[in-house]
């Protein structure tokens, strides 16, 4: 198609094992190695004819590969993360170096966050994305004049040019989208994507954009999805399972990976029971306000696991986040959970405002009487747009130097004057270890896999990977804090544009 500029969008090698990109719950390599759908870019893949989504990471493609492939292509849309930025700048300037006449364009949370920064940050970079980017990269690739192009920013005559902002998208534009799943089959290959305590193969595509909830650390409903919930219709998402089921035979689950997949309980209830005939499992993301009635629906339509934000067992840390959520909900979910037969995947956070030793402990005891499925724990992270970010910054606990290492793992950047950096690294082993190392919690996760090779050889490398991980925090603890190990700084000044 001559008027179609040939286009590869692009998830880009970076640090090992490293999934900052496209659908990521978080940019930073993870504990074992495991990588989520970058249903981001699926979409105006979708929507341009001839392209081509790279997915490099999982699928093993390294740089020379990815220099390579990319001298065939006359449009190169490549999502970026603040903590990959520095390698996808370096990247680009190889590949420009190979294919001069290409053009570049930056999508993702960073470059909406910071578009000045972004672009100037590299010649290479034509323009960056403000929000949904979905028709911004599909426009310029059909040969729309970037001036006309809504939610981009680029460089004019020596200066950063910002046209208005792209509203976004909702029910009738959503559903007017191309499947993710069709560009998934067209161009990934689903055992490529592994996540600990999902079923494998999955496959993950969202139900919704936005979240209302807000919580103060969460990136994504503060930069490119919005707080606005928008959703698809229960009809066009129950044709995406239907195709999804008949492409990929071998799959074990669907994983809805909306910020929030029950915010609305007549809508889980409705999509539950139009579920149900079609006999498949699925998990999703929740919020612990469910009550019993929607979860049995959710059960009986097929729901095995929820990825649920607990964050926190204090009372307060919980409201200074704005949480919007109780230890006493949490206890009441968790509880339902058990009846109804779903299982939950709890997240935790040290290092939150408010957080102390004794907090930390109280955490600690916390998930241990939830007793979730699975755990997992980060340190607070202050990422550059969000609330957390500004007021982290203005009352100077933001330590810039220290968003990760050289490899792409988490590294506090937060420290407060009675809570130390190694402290904080100290108590996410300590959750890890009083958490998985009881009896009963460690044969709940070792007696699914005896009889299924698949599973044994699965739960083998994940518990050798994070045992090393495991070694080099206690490592790093030891030390002080002090690890000499590079570090990838956080961006100093947020400017946030684009309609959050």
């Amino acid at each position: 198609m001559p008027d179609v500029m040939k286009t590869l969008l692009m998830n880009p090698p970076s640090f090992e094992n490293f999934d900052g990109g496209a659908s990521s719950r978080w940019p930073a390599t993870r504990e074992i190695e495991s990588y989520w759908y970058p249903v981001w870019l699926s979409y105006p893949a979708g929507l341009i004819p001839g392209s081509r989504l790279l997915d490099a990471s999982p699928h093993k493609v390294n740089w020379q590969q990815t220099i390579e492939i990319s001298k065939d292509y006359e449009f190169l849309v490549l999502y970026t993360s603040t903590v990959g930025f520095a390698s996808d700048v370096k990247l680009i300037r190889k590949i420009k170096e190979s294919n001069p006449g290409l053009k570049i364009a930056f999508v993702g949370p960073h470059g909406h966050i910071k578009p000045d920064e972004t672009l100037t940050a590299s010649e290479d970079i034509d323009f960056v994305t403000r929000g949904e980017f979905d028709h911004s990269v599909a426009e310029y690739a059909h040969g729309k004049p970037i001036e006309q192009i809504m939610g981009v920013s680029y460089r004019k005559e020596g200066k950063v040019v910002h046209n208005a902002p792209r509203p976004q998208l909702h029910t009738a534009e959503l559903d007017a989208l191309p499947f993710a799943t069709d560009t998934y089959k067209r161009d990934l290959t689903i055992e490529k994507y592994n996540v600990p305590f999902l079923l494998h193969p999955f496959v993950s595509f969202y139900t919704t954009r936005g979240c209302p909830a807000l919580c103060t650390f969460c990136m994504w409903p503060q930069t490119v999805s919005g707080h606005a919930w928008r959703t698809r219709s229960v009809d066009n998402v129950v044709q995406e399972v239907k195709n999804t089921l008949e492409y990929f035979p071998q799959m074990k689950e669907i994983f809805f990976d909306d910020d929030t997949f029950n915010i609305r309980k007549d809508r889980a209830i409705e999509l539950s029971q139009k579920f149900k005939p079609l006999k498949f499992q699925w998990s999703c993301t929740a919020r612990c306000h469910s009550k019993y009635e929607e979860l049995r629906a959710m059960a009986d339509g097929g729901a095995r696991l929820f990825i649920v934000g607990f964050e926190s067992g204090d009372p307060q840390i919980l409201k200074n986040i704005k949480k919007g959520a109780t230890v006493e909900m949490a206890r009441e979910f968790m509880k339902n959970c058990k009846k109804v037969g779903i299982k939950v995947h709890g997240d935790f956070i040290i290092g939150l405002p408010g957080e102390t030793k004794e907090t930390i402990n109280k955490t600690i005891d916390f998930a241990k009487e939830l007793d979730c499925e699975t755990i997992q724990v980060s340190l607070a992270h202050a990422m550059p747009g969000t609330e957390l970010y500004d007021s982290m910054a203005k009352e100077g606990f933001l330590k810039v130097e220290a968003l990760a290492d050289s490899g792409g793992h988490q590294l506090p950047h937060i420290e407060y004057p009675h809570l130390s950096k190694a402290e904080m690294m100290g108590g996410v082993n300590r959750f890890y270890d009083e958490y998985y190392f009881r009896p009963r919690v460690a044969w709940r996760i070792v007696k699914e896999a005896l009889w299924d090779g698949h599973e044994r050889k699965r739960l083998y490398e994940e518990a050798t990977s994070f045992l090393k991980l495991r070694a080099e925090r206690l490592k790093w603890v030891r030390q002080g804090g002090d690890a000499p190990k590079p570090m990838i700084s956080v961006p100093e000044t947020p400017s946030a544009s684009g309609n959050d």
